[in-house]
Parts: structure tokens; sequence; C-alpha cells
């Protein structure tokens, strides 16, 4: 981190990968808990020679550059942390004072502590917690990423299979992936070649996808893709908790068609040849929602106690998993990199043309998203989740919060303007309720914009990037002290 960036760190707003810690004379012991919540989630720098007086943030140095340094780093290199770390260091001048700065990476095997298991943290907004039991064994899953479903199940066999699943795929990919070699093939070595099945026994991965369910119960007790469908914004907004909720199925198979089926009744189709799960070209938003779909069911973790589920609200169509995307989502979605928890259920997907070949398919999410009334979906991860959510608006819904904001905005902006600038610039309804927030409070965290809204504080940032760029909103002074202004354009009075 150049040394710019680093006093435009200072100024922030939120720190999630970025913590200063005063060591004037030694390393703090609490930058210990630091380097494994940083290693544990997505990597972050550790400034030392800064210390936080109240809500603003003052230079103070080290006095032993050398010394201090130097023992940081070989605590990193010795036994006191159960992996050996290597950060990338550097030196600043500020002030005519020294300050350190280290990246610690995040760790490709985890969890990452120190003196004990027991002493494993997480980074969570800009402090560190203490990572749980549930959340220590996810990670030790995850160490298996893309190998723990490809195992043998020893006490099976084929006649844990339903026979139906297996004849409807085929007929399937007959129908639409015609060319594909598998379709010559008897159906054992089908099962082989497709690795369902290894030495004639089952994989886990073969038994989810089409299994029978007291054979797949047999392994996962709780195994079911749960749809809900809730008549409100959110739970609270709604007077009950749902008015449908789809019946448990055999196996992933079987709750795709199923699945697919129900969330794209949200959505206006111009005819119905989907209900076969076979998106048109005409018609990407479709696909967006397909390839949502698919990701869920071929990247979830399904030996977490967590499950897939799918909330269809007024306002939005949101897919949950459980186990979180294998890189940060920012590297993710710049590359679109191809590493699925699950490999044989990504193949068996892809063999019928129902996911892309490589990646997530975040482009075919994001742009055939934009053709279904310009909005793009919201990606949220942290180590034990994953989530996409697909807004749909309705017009009379939105007319409610216009009029809502223009209330709340009084004097700002006078409800004609706000109602006006709102239309113009087709604010969502995330938007919409970011800008009525802070023009009740004018200091309001990112955080606290999460947690009233209902979402995670990833898509806040967007949302926010968003209003500045269209010249909405703006934030002026320090991280702490600083305020959001909403910005009154002469061209909109």
């Amino acid at each position: 981190m150049e040394k710019e960036k680093l006093l435009e760190r200072l100024t922030d707003i939120e720190w999630e990968d970025f913590e200063v810690k005063l060591a004037r004379s030694a390393v703090p012991k609490s930058s210990w808990a630091t380097v494994s919540a940083f290693s544990n989630t997505a990597g972050g720098w550790l400034i030392f020679g800064v210390k936080q007086i109240g809500k603003s943030f003052k230079i103070t140095g080290v006095k032993n550059i050398e010394k201090i340094e130097q023992d940081f780093l070989n605590t990193l290199s010795s036994e006191k942390f159960n992996i050996i770390i290597r950060p990338q260091n550097k030196r600043y001048n500020i002030d005519e004072k020294k300050v350190l700065g280290f990246y610690i990476p995040i760790a490709k095997h985890k969890p990452v502590y120190y003196n004990s298991l027991a002493n494993t943290f997480f980074r969570s907004g800009s402090g560190d917690r203490k990572a749980s039991k549930e959340e220590i064994d996810t990670m030790y899953r995850n160490q298996s990423y893309g190998t723990k479903t490809s195992e043998i199940i020893e006490d099976s066999s084929i006649n844990d299979l339903s026979e139906n699943s297996i004849e409807r795929y085929r007929d399937y990919m007959s129908r639409y992936n015609s060319s594909l070699r598998y379709n010559r093939l008897a159906e054992k070595e089908f099962l082989h070649r497709t690795s369902v099945m290894k030495k004639d026994k089952l994989t886990f991965a073969g038994l989810l996808f089409f299994g029978k369910q007291e054979a797949i119960f047999n392994h996962f007790p709780d195994f079911r893709i749960d749809l809900l469908e809730i008549p409100g914004t959110s739970y609270s907004d709604s007077k009950i908790r749902y008015t449908y909720r789809l019946a448990e199925l055999e196996n992933l198979w079987e709750y795709y068609f199923s699945l697919f089926e129900r969330i794209t009744q949200k959505v206006d189709q111009p005819f119905t040849k989907t209900k076969k799960g076979f998106a048109v070209e005409d018609f990407p938003y479709i696909e967006a929602l397909r390839e949502a779909l698919v990701n869920m069911l071929m990247h979830a973790d399904y030996f977490s106690p967590a499950k897939s589920r799918i909330r269809i609200f007024r306002d939005k169509i949101e897919f949950f998993n459980p186990g979180g995307f294998p890189k940060p989502l920012k590297k993710l979605l710049e590359a679109d990199i191809s590493i699925p928890r699950n490999p044989i259920i990504a193949k068996l997907f892809r063999m019928v043309k129902l996911a892309e070949n490589a990646g997530f398919g975040f482009d075919k999410m994001i742009n055939g998203w934009k053709t279904y009334q310009n909005n793009e979906p919201a990606f949220e991860t942290d180590f034990d989740f994953s989530m996409v959510s697909f807004i749909v608006k309705d017009k009379n819904d939105k007319a409610k919060l216009i009029n809502k904001l223009g209330n709340k905005l009084g004097n700002k902006l006078g409800n004609k303007l706000g109602n006006k600038l709102i239309e113009k610039y087709n604010l969502s309804a995330n938007q919409i309720g970011i800008i009525k927030l802070i023009a009740g409070d004018s200091q309001i965290t990112i955080k606290e914009l999460a947690q009233k809204i209902g979402v995670g504080t990833s898509t806040i940032d967007n949302n926010i990037k968003k209003l500045k760029e269209i010249g909405f909103l703006k934030r002026e002074g320090a991280r702490k002290k600083g305020e959001w202004k909403i910005i009154e354009k002469k061209s909109d009075k």
C-alpha cells in the first residue's frame, strides 16, 4: 500500500480489511487476533504507529522500527501460529514519524489460530470476532473444497438411486445436448463415467443428485432445498411468515424443476416453455435466474447444518447458500474463476446445458438481469454463506416508497423535488431506503444502514457508489466525524 493510499484509509468510512495499532515500543498482543482474523477472512492491512482517539486517528510512530518489525515477522513464522504466515511489509515516514504496515494474506488452509484452536478469529465489520465451534468446523470442511462430495459412500449401491430421476435426466440430455457421447452409453457405464458411481459404489454427489429420498436421509438427515414465498419486503413487513413453502422432493434433479418453475412465476414471461428449465436467448433475465439457481445447487455445502434456501419477497428473489465462495468475491467477479465446491454436481448440470462451462456465471446473472427493469443482482458472501438477490420492482410498491421518502426528506429536498429525482434516476428500493435513512441521520454508518435495510454491507457499499456516481449523494469530513450530504442539483429543480 502506498503512502497516499494509507492516508486515504485513515479517513475512510468502514474498515473491513484495515486495522491500526499503537505499537509504540512493542508489538501489541491484540495483533495476533487481527492476524488470525485477516487470515481467516479475506486478508488485510495491519498498521503499527497509529493511535485511535475517540473517532479520530493520530500518527504516533514506532520507536524501534527494526525490532518491532523483526519481532512481528519472527512470531508469524514461529510455532505460535498453526501455519507459517508470510506477510508483505512496508515502512512509511509520515510527519517525520515511522509507521509500519503489514499485509496479511488470506490463508489457503483454514482455520488459522495462535496458541490454541480457541484463538481462532474472524473479521467482522471493523473488528475481530472469535469464531464459534460451528464456524471452525466449516473452515475444516472448506479445506476439502471441491473434493468432499466426490468421496465414495462405502455402504451404497445402484439400488440407492432413483430410476425415474436417471431416466428423466437422460431423456433431457438427449433432447438438449444430443451430440454428447454420454447419450450412447449403457446406464451403469454412464453412471461410472459421470462419477455418480465409482467402483460400483455411489459418490456423495451422485447420491444427492439422483438418490432415493430415504437413501439420502441416511447420510443427510435434514436434506431439503427450501423455497418460501413471503407477502412483504421482509419478515417484519409480512403479517404471516409465508404463503407458500415448497414440499420436500426426492433429490437435486427433482428439486431443480420445481424450484425453477416457482421462481420464474415472479417475473413476466411471454410463454411457458421455461417450465422445462431451458431458457431461450430472447429472455436473458430468465437465464439469469436459472444460473443463480443452478449455482446454488452445485456450490452448496451439503454437510453444513444450514440449508440452501430461496425466499421470494414482494420486491426481490433471494438465493441463500451455506458455504462461502472459494475466493474473495471481488476476484471472482473480475475473473469469473471456475472452482466448483461440488465438481460432479456441476458437471451433471453442465452436461445438460443448465450451467456455464466455466466460472460462476456472474456475467450471465448480471447482464441478464439488467434486461429486466434495468436492475443488477446483489452478491454477498462470507466464509460460511453466499447470497444472490434479484430486485423485482413493483410500480405500486415503488410509488409508496417514493411518497414515504418525500415525506421523510421534508425541508431537505421537499416532496416534489424528492419524487422528481427518484423518478429521473430510476432508483432501486435499496437506494431509496439509503436516502431515506440518510435524510433522517446524516451520520449513519454503513453497518447501521445494512442492519436497518436488511442487506449486507457490500450491498450498501455498491448502492452508495451508484448514488455518488449519479451525483445524488456525497460524503464530507473524516471517517468518524463526517456526514452524508444529499445533493440538490439546479438542473433537477
